[in-house]
């Protein structure tokens, strides 16, 4: 029973919840150190601060019309103060947030920081990765040059693909039979109003679940008891002046690319006449790679898998696995080491006896047509993978964390390789060349 003397009880918003769990007043002290996190989740934030400021901006002179759009750019660059200069901040803030977010989750994954009590967290991760690469999707399209047009063709014609609902997608993102004025205004409303607006409340929460789950995960070495306490420290200065540093450091690190390098206008857009080689933005170009070298639905079906297990990472029993921790331990440092060696040697060689050399029959035609093609490749990845895991299992005496993490190692640089050979060694016809 609360008496007349007594103060009337606190009553939380939800707002109110979020602002006061933002940053504690106290931190630990080991999660202070800069090669723990690198500073990428706050480079995350100050890039998508950077495009939201820039993004307003460029939006008092952008007209999402066909007709005008190409113009309306090529005006801003030319005639308005500081246009170019804008222009070129967005364009290389949406390229690096890319990037900044893939290294800040490699990083989670890479020091343990998806277990519990930060599974959901992980997850709303990913969910974040892939709101940013749909709204450089969408931006993408929006200079409706030759570049932007046709990249975008790629990319949506991927859709094409996805059994049963693919052509329904791609009517959807379309707005029609194929890229025009209806198209171009639903990715400006997307790119402009959608995408922001789901990425500012998922940071949000993301920071929030951070707060929540007691910070950073504190690392602590194997001698280490789990319930000693940490050394706490003040926020400030120790932790806000850190990070103001590190803010202002990206600020000037963007400025100065943007500076040296100006944001791409090339031709304005021709829908008859396609360049050679034609290729997706480079954060796709992993896909269309892919899509060359196995039937386009089971390429599909490999990246949707890939993402699918993704998600599933944190909950997948690691038997009390070590976190804080870069690459689990010593042992797990081995196995990563000898996984990025084995992806660095294999994928290039498939790739370029795929090119040149042997070519996978397809299955007997007693199959449904949708599988006669490709289906051999399919389960050749998924053949080499559960081998390569079994052989790190055996060769390292790995534990399912260090295992699980060499798999993940394999398909990472894979992946990176893929995009490297697409963006760098396809030339005309999409066929290999060197790039100089």
């Amino acid at each position: 029973m609360i008496s007349a003397a007594d103060p009337e009880p606190r009553r939380f918003s939800p707002l109110r919840m979020l602002v006061l769990h933002f940053r504690p007043r106290r931190v630990a002290e080991k999660t202070l150190r800069f090669t723990l996190t690198w500073g990428l989740g706050g480079m995350a934030a100050v890039l998508v601060c950077l495009q939201l400021f820039t993004g307003i901006l460029l939006k008092f002179a952008y007209a999402p019309v066909p007709t005008q759009a190409y113009a309306s750019l090529a005006h801003l660059q030319e005639n308005f103060l500081f246009g170019q200069l804008v222009r070129s901040i967005h364009f290389w803030s949406a390229n690096l947030l890319v990037v900044v977010v893939c290294l800040h989750g490699l990083r989670v994954f890479f020091t343990g920081g998806f277990h519990p009590p930060r599974r959901l967290n992980w997850v709303v991760g990913l969910s974040l990765l892939i709101l940013v690469l749909a709204s450089n999707l969408t931006g993408y399209l929006l200079p409706w040059d030759q570049l932007a047009y046709w990249a975008t063709i790629i990319c949506i014609s991927m859709l094409e693909y996805i059994p049963v609902i693919g052509g329904r997608m791609q009517q959807i993102v379309l707005a029609g039979p194929q890229i025009g004025p209806a198209t171009l205004r639903n990715f400006f409303a997307m790119h402009t109003a959608v995408f922001p607006v789901m990425i500012v409340m998922l940071m949000a929460f993301h920071f929030w679940r951070v707060r929540k789950a007691g910070g950073l995960v504190i690392p602590r070495s194997p001698a280490e008891a789990s319930d000693d306490k940490p050394v706490l420290v003040p926020t400030y200065p120790n932790l806000l002046l850190r990070e103001a540093a590190l803010a202002l450091a990206t600020l000037a690190g963007v400025l100065i690319l943007s500076l040296l390098c100006d944001a791409p206008l090339g031709q304005p857009a021709n829908p008859g006449l396609s360049p050679n080689p034609t290729k997706a933005p480079w954060y796709f170009a992993g896909v269309q790679e892919l899509l060359m070298h196995f039937n386009p639905g089971f390429a599909l079906l490999i990246a949707a898998i890939l993402t699918i297990a993704a998600f599933c990472l944190p909950y997948i029993n690691y038997n009390n696995a070590p976190a804080g921790i870069w690459f689990v331990s010593v042992n797990g440092r081995r196995t990563a080491r000898a996984s990025a060696v084995a992806a660095s040697v294999f994928l290039p060689l498939i790739i370029l006896l795929d090119e040149y050399a042997v070519h996978i029959p397809a299955m007997p035609p007693g199959l449904p047509q949708a599988f006669s093609h490709g289906i051999v490749p399919i389960f050749l990845f998924i053949a080499v993978i559960i081998c390569f895991y079994a052989l790190i299992v055996r060769k390292f005496h790995a534990s399912r964390l260090e295992s699980v993490q060499a798999v993940f190692v394999f398909l990472a640089v894979g992946w990176v390789i893929l995009t490297a050979t697409c963006v760098i060694f396809r030339g005309e016809g999409m066929n290999l060349r060197w790039p100089f």
